[in-house]
């Protein structure tokens, strides 16, 4: 029997800004175990509304109490998992999602984002509607809530030192894809002993790309499934749902990013399949989609979808 446990949003259970292999686990949970994590928005002080009625007395905490080295991010745990060693796969089953608050934000950060261009900061800050699913914009539209972490992560290497939130890695992290929702099962390469998965960067929507820097910035609480799995192979970030398997890339490059993704899909497919390489990477060309993740995290991403029923 799997057990549950809850990691509350508050300061002493979470980082600002990096992943370090040293940090001491928060909890320590059974292979299968679930757990809750919940964390805040990304940003500091600038980030938040001019009412402080709307800031909760934990993230108040949070910014008080933290300090912010590398990233802009808070992400909570670790969370270490029984038997979980340096070259299995962490599963994660993503199986909840809620929001903590009813605001999010998105601004417009000058030098940052796909156009730099755009060098005035402007920041909106949308009302969340829970009940409803959707948040109100500021020039009267509406759009429909679909909530994600940007962020969710097996630890980096320990030779790796202490690295920012900002750039995903082979460990996961800032990926910022919104496939990663309820119903989609992730798979991370495990580099420390006990996988130590956090998870952060709440998203109330974001388009492909997050163009601009940010999505719907917001406070999620989130209930993942951890499961250690020493028959699987990754050496990086992949995901599946019931009806597609989701193959990811990263990389400075753009173009290096989607050969990436093409790359690791026709790897699965051939695993999952009697394809040839050659067979799988055509499939990918005739039915694979092909899309950008983001292209704003220094480290951009790019993912395939491709689905299950395309496979023999």
């Amino acid at each position: 029997m799997s057990t549950h446990h809850v990691v509350p949003p508050e300061p002493e259970m979470m980082v600002w800004g990096y992943f370090d292999a040293t940090l001491e686990p928060v909890l320590k949970v059974k292979s299968g175990d679930t757990v809750t994590v919940s964390s805040w928005p990304a940003g500091g002080e600038e980030c938040l509304p001019s009412d402080p009625a709307l800031i909760h007395p934990l993230h108040r905490r949070a910014l008080d109490e933290l300090k912010n080295e590398r990233g802009a991010h808070f992400v909570t745990g670790p969370v270490a998992v029984e038997g979980a060693m340096p070259g299995d796969v962490l599963q994660v089953d993503i199986l909840d999602h809620q929001f903590l608050i009813d605001w999010g934000f998105t601004s417009i950060i000058p030098l940052l984002g796909t156009l730099p261009e755009f060098d005035t900061p402007m920041t909106i800050r949308p009302h969340i509607d829970r009940q409803r699913g959707f948040c109100s914009l500021p020039w009267g539209k509406e759009l429909k809530l679909d909530p994600f972490f940007g962020i969710i992560a097996t630890s980096p290497p320990k030779h790796w030192g202490r690295v920012a939130t900002t750039q995903p890695r082979a460990f996961g992290g800032n990926m910022d894809n919104k496939e990663l929702r309820p119903g989609t099962t992730l798979y991370l390469p495990v580099f420390v002993e006990g996988a130590n998965f956090m998870a952060g960067d709440g998203h109330g929507v974001q388009g492909d790309g997050e163009v601009c820097i940010t999505a719907l910035e917001t406070a999620l609480s989130g209930t993942f499934r951890l499961t250690v799995r020493k028959d699987l192979s990754f050496d990086a970030p992949f995901a599946e749902n019931e009806t597609h398997l989701i193959s990811i890339g990263l990389n400075e490059d753009l173009d290096d990013a989607a050969a990436d993704a093409v790359r690791r899909m026709v790897k699965e497919i051939t695993k999952r399949s009697k394809l040839s390489p050659e067979e799988a990477y055509m499939l990918c060309s005739l039915a694979g989609d092909l899309r950008v993740t983001q292209t704003v995290d220094q480290v951009k991403g790019c993912h395939m979808m491709m689905a299950k029923s395309h496979l023999p």
